[in-house]
């Protein structure tokens, strides 16, 4: 466990994301939009249940059943936690990764 030090010196432990709960999440792009590490994307979920890319700005909306935030590059997490305080729905797991 990876224990670091915060600027005024108390103990800060990082919980990276680790999954998020597709069945649970509503697209809304808000945990994508504070994120400035590009760990997570946004995709549409076809009439066949795949996973595609899709359009942050809604252009391609009819097209999918609805939209999903996926995992995209767990490697650039660094554990700060900003996307599970704007998440409506409570739908990411984080943990020491």
């Amino acid at each position: 466990m990876a224990v670091f030090l915060t600027r005024g010196g108390a103990p800060w432990t990082p919980a990276y994301l680790l999954s998020i709960d597709q069945t649970k999440c509503i697209g809304c792009g808000r945990c994508f939009k504070v994120c400035s590490r590009a760990v997570m994307s946004l995709k549409g979920v076809t009439e066949d249940d795949e996973l595609v890319d899709a359009d942050p700005d809604g252009d391609d909306d009819e097209e999918f059943l609805r939209k999903v935030m996926v995992v995209a590059d767990a490697g650039n997490c660094i554990g700060c936690g900003a996307c599970a305080r704007v998440c409506p729905k409570g739908c990411q797991r984080h943990g020491e990764g």
